[in-house]
């Protein structure tokens, strides 16, 4: 595992198109999402400890967010090599969205394209685009991090994941709120990248 940090999009880029296979064998793009107030973009994957640290806070938040009003929309893409990691495959996906309770869409971006247009780095790797689909925020979840006992082995408990980071900048930007131009990156598991596919 290679500690990595988001690159941090520049702020106002627009939300990169894509099309991708979800869980429950759908297409789905950015016009799946039109109706949502804000839109939360989140690189993650099955197995990185970094992501399993904020997957009950992620599970609860995304809750929360999606049944209010205006609704923002969340969607999890995994771009993960599964033929170097198999715990990340596809097949996987479906049982790891039922068994950390995400109800939003999880998608599949087998040739890694969508992760390098998003310029994504790590797991989790965290976009928000506001009503015109402009990258409003970029960045940490929260400021807490799973500690690591040993190799392969890592423990929440001490710092548990809140989500405070990311509903933070939710809650100001649906008051009609500017964000702070000053936003700290995510940090976790590098991608894996196909060997053709890995950026300079």
């Amino acid at each position: 595992m290679a500690l990595t940090k988001s690159t941090m999009m520049t702020l106002g880029s627009a939300a990169p198109e894509f099309s991708l296979r979800s869980t429950d064998d759908r297409l789905m793009g950015l016009d799946d999402f039109a109706e949502a107030e804000l839109l939360v973009v989140l690189f993650i994957c099955n197995h990185c400890p970094y992501v399993i640290h904020i997957a009950p806070a992620l599970a609860q938040l995304a809750r929360g967010y999606q049944m209010g009003k205006p609704a923002v929309a969340f969607v999890a893409i995994n771009s993960n090599d599964a033929n170097t990691y198999p715990a990340d495959s596809f097949e996987l996906m479906a049982a790891e969205k039922q068994l950390r309770g995400y109800h939003f869409p999880y998608l599949w971006d087998e040739d890694q394209q969508v992760a390098k247009a998003f310029d994504a780095a790590c797991t989790p790797d965290i976009y928000v685009f506001d009503r015109q689909r402009k990258l409003a925020y970029r960045g940490q979840f929260d400021d807490s991090r799973p500690h690591r006992i040993s190799s392969g082995n890592y423990d929440s408990t001490a710092a548990p994941a809140t989500g405070a980071s990311l509903s933070e900048a939710l809650d100001q930007l649906l008051a009609g709120e500017e964000l702070s131009q000053t936003q700290y990156p995510s940090i976790g598991c590098n991608i894996k990248w196909k060997p053709a596919n890995a950026p300079a």
